[in-house]
Parts: C-alpha cells; structure tokens; sequence
C-alpha cells in the first residue's frame, strides 16, 4: 500500500497535474480549505442564542445565519468552478480563501443583523471560490487508484465530519470570552475570528504546495450565475417569510418572493439551453449514474443541515446545556465519522457505490426518525413538560447517523466525478457542492417552516386547554414553550428521515456504476488519464 505522504520530485507534473511532488502537503492544504468551509456551514450553530441576544435577531431571521452562507455558497459555485477551469484551479482557489477570510473578519466585528449576514453572504462567495477548485485539485493533482481513492475518501470525510467539528469548535469559542488589550471578545464572534488566520495560511501555502492545472478557454455564463442565485434567494426568502405568521402564505411579499423565484430559476433553464457556453452543460446531468449521486447530494444535506440546526437548539434551549457541552454532545458523530471513513474507503473498493450509498440512505433515516421520538409530556392534566435523555434520546442516534452519512458522502463523491474529463472537473465538483449547499438551504427553510407552524399550532393548543387555569394568561410559560419546540423539532426530524429514506432507494434504483470501474478510473466511455 502507497501512502499518501510519499513525494515524486522527479516527475514534474502533467496537464492534470499527476506526479505532484508533495502528495501530503497537497492534501493536507486542500483538505484544511474544504474543512473550514464545510464547517463554517455550521460552527454558528451553537452561538445562534448568543448572536440573537446581542444583534436583536427575530426566531424567524435566526436560520438566515446559516441559508445566507449555504445560498451564496450554492449559488456561485459553478461559477467558481468554471472560473477555475478558466483561469487556472490554484488561483481561484487561492481567491476564494482570501475573500473568505476577509468576510471572517468582517463577521467577526459584527455590529448589527444585516452586518452580521452580509459577512456571511461574503463567507459563501469565497467558499464557491476555494471548494470546487479543491476537489477539482484532487483530481488532477492524484492518479487513478488506490492513490485516489485515499484522498477522494479523506477529502469527503472532511466534507462529513466538517458539519460536526463545527459544532464542536464552535462550543468551545462561543463558551469562551477572553480579553485582548483590555477588552472583553464574546465567545460567538470567535467562531469567525478564527478562519483569518487558518484561511490566510492555507491560501499561502498553496502558492508553494499546489501547482497550477492547465487552463481552459472559455466564456463567464454571467446570466446563468445571476438568475440560478437571485432565483434561489428569492425562494428561499419567500419559504422563510411564510413560516412567519406575522406574514404567512397569503402575504403579498411572500407570493412576490415566490413568484419572483421560480420565475428566475425558470429564466435560468432557458439561459442554459440558449447560451454557447453555459454554466451547467447538460452533459454533466445526462449521465444516469451522476444525476442520481446529484439527486442524493441535494437531499442528504437538506436533511444535515436541518438536524443539526434543531438538535442544538433543543439541547440548548429545552435540556440547559452550556455551549462547550453542546459541543462535547456532538464529539461522537465526529469520531464514528473518522473511523468509519476509513472503512468506507475499502468498501468502496469492493462494493457498489450506489449500494452502498442507498444502504447509507436508509440508516440515516432510521436514526434520524429515532431523533423524531424524543419525549415530552403534553397531558394536561399530568402537567406539561420536556424530560429529553441525552444517553437514551440523543446519543445512540448521534452514532448511529454518520454511519449512513458517511456511506452516502464518499459513495458519492466519487461516483461524482467518475468519467468527468479533465475539462469538465471543476464544473462537475461545482455541481456537487452546488447540490449540498443549495439542498442544505432549500431543506432548513422549508423544514423550518414546517417545524416553526407545528410549534406555533402546539403552543397555541396547549394554551387553550390549559385557559382555566390561567398558565397562558400573561404569555406560554417556559414549560408549554418547551414542549412546543420539542413539537415543532420532531416533526422536522421525521421529514429528514423521508427526505433520506428517499436518498438511500434513489441511490439503489439509479446508480448502476460498477465498483471496479470506479476504483480504476475506468469504465466505457471514461477519459482517458495521463501519466
């Protein structure tokens, strides 16, 4: 077995730049890049309460935090990628983490809402820069092989892990609050201070580490770029709105929004048809195999995200709990994730991926329905309460996810990229991560919505039974709020569990690649790989 960290300085790299001379070093930096994107997706999580009582954040707005990152993120991707293709994949990749530690900064010294998610929204545009340009790195810069296999299996392993390393590093910051030339830091601005100095020395040493890949003619697909982000703003806005029963469905700005969205996202199917070189060819989503590890990578996240946004949330606000253990709560997923990835990358030598991801599928969705079970007394005459069990409603479920996880991510990846040319490697990756971010948002906002009406619909249940004795007289006391977010929480864990339950038969149904191609690079119609 090669390891990964073995050198070749004797053979420069090719057009795809196989015989790189630091392996190691290569992965180490583009896996530190994809880590602190994927993570930023979620290291806000735990400080949400934090933030909300210091910048005045609305419980309907508070999801913004994570959407505005994961639209931005989704929304230019593709552009990210095709500008890597373009203008060479070190250099956009080098931008994107030069912009994203600039808006960590910016976040960092947040003063108000919009501040706070306009630094955001920045943190997105250089993610689209820096993570398709890394996968695409990955690509070019290790032959097909075990070699290969490794770093795509490390690379999505990051990508897995990263959600719950953030929630991790997250409640330690945020449960920290030091003092720097006499003045006091609260612990959630941390959570964002701290990308500037790992996203200025990842984006150093890639000028020295990583080479810079062949250069492809072509043209920006600006109309394409401007209608897929505005069209997913716009929905995603009116989603939002509508969870809000301040506004609700009927509200003329909520249908505006919505129309307004699926206008634009229709304009944009147009423009990919019509435009010479557009931003999403239709050749990458014509192949079967890859549309269905699409298909997956936009339903998996969708469900993630809105998991864990909820999780910590009740384990914070409804069971007490600090950050830093918030944080502790979450260390078993990242453990289970680590070691499993190491067993899925073997197994993906042997087995189907699409097997493989289907039976992911289906164990996330068990775990997850069994996240949908937690308990809460809503009898009124018994009392009203919340007596949630982290050993017996929480952990066996935490451990039990990023196996299905773990199987759906690194399955997929590859299956992603399989038979992809050179060329089209940084828009393939693009799409991929375009399907995450895009499938996170669009999940958290309408399953948030969801969860929001179903806690509303419970509090104010609860408040009419319990009219005689008074409890709701001056507003729901804190026990018949509590059960109502419980309410809310578990009904969106039972939609992630159908949203992954679907994910694992999509998987089964259509992608038919073959384990031995996969694993060679190979299979009909694959490119052909210089050496």
């Amino acid at each position: 077995m090669t390891d990964l960290s073995e050198t070749t300085t004797d053979a420069p790299a090719d057009a795809t730049g196989h015989g790189h001379r630091h392996l190691g070093w290569a992965l180490a930096i583009i896996c530190t890049a994809q880590l602190m994107v994927v993570l930023d997706a979620t290291i806000a999580n735990i400080a949400l309460p934090y933030i909300q009582a210091d910048l005045d954040f609305s419980a309907h707005a508070l999801p913004w935090i994570i959407t505005a990152y994961a639209l931005t993120f989704g929304g230019f991707l593709l552009l990210g990628g095709k500008v890597g293709d373009m203008l060479g994949r070190r250099k956009a990749f080098v931008f994107g983490l030069t912009v994203f530690a600039v808006a960590s900064l910016i976040g960092g010294f947040a003063q108000n809402e919009a501040m706070l998610l306009g630094s955001r929204a920045l943190q997105g545009l250089g993610a689209a820069f820096a993570s398709p340009n890394a996968l695409a790195l990955i690509n070019t810069t290790f032959e097909p092989g075990p070699k290969r296999s490794r770093a795509f299996a490390v690379y999505a392993m990051m990508s897995g892990v990263g959600a719950a390393v953030g929630l991790l590093l997250g409640g330690w910051l945020t449960g920290s609050s030091p003092e720097v030339f006499g003045t006091v830091i609260d612990g959630w601005r941390l959570t964002f201070l701290i990308n500037v100095p790992i996203g200025a020395a990842a984006a150093f040493g890639a000028l020295f580490v990583l080479s810079e890949s062949e250069r492809h003619p072509g043209r920006l697909d600006i109309p394409g770029t401007f209608t897929a982000t505005a069209g997913l703003l716009s929905l995603v806005y009116g989603i939002t709105r509508a969870g809000d029963r301040s506004y609700g469905w009927g509200d003329q700005w909520t249908v505006t929004a919505l129309v307004v969205g699926g206008a634009l996202l229709a304009a944009f199917v147009v423009v990919e048809m019509r435009v010479a070189q557009p931003m999403l060819p239709g050749r990458i989503l014509a192949n079967r195999d890859r549309a269905a590890a699409y298909s997956v990578m936009m339903l998996a996240p969708a469900a993630m995200f809105t998991m864990f946004f909820f999780l910590t949330l009740v384990i914070q606000n409804v069971m007490g709990e600090s950050p830093m253990r918030t944080g502790l709560m979450f260390l078993p997923f990242s453990v289970v994730m680590v070691v499993w990835a190491v067993v899925v990358s073997r197994l993906v030598q042997k087995v189907n991926p699409g097997i493989l991801a289907g039976i992911g599928g289906l164990v996330a969705a068990v775990a997850v329905f069994g996240m949908s079970r937690m308990p809460y007394d809503d009898a009124l005459a018994g009392g009203v309460g919340v007596d949630i069990s982290y050993a017996k409603d929480v952990l066996p479920f935490i451990m039990l996810m990023p196996v299905g996880m773990g199987l759906m991510f690194i399955s997929n990846t590859m299956s992603v990229l399989h038979r992809v040319s050179p060329a089209d490697g940084g828009i393939a990756s693009g799409v991929l991560n375009t399907m995450q971010q895009v499938g996170g948002a669009l999940g958290l906002a309408t399953l948030a919505t969801i969860a929001f009406n179903s806690s509303d619909d419970k509090v104010a249940q609860l408040c009419r039974g319990l009219a005689a004795q008074g409890t709701c007289a001056k507003g729901p006391s804190q026990e018949v709020l509590g059960v109502g977010f419980v309410h809310g929480a578990t009904t969106g864990f039972f939609w992630c569990s159908v949203m992954l339950a679907a994910a694992g038969v999509i998987s089964i149904a259509f992608n038919r690649i073959k384990h031995q191609d996969l694993g060679s690079g190979g299979g009909p119609g694959a490119a052909p790989a210089a050496h």
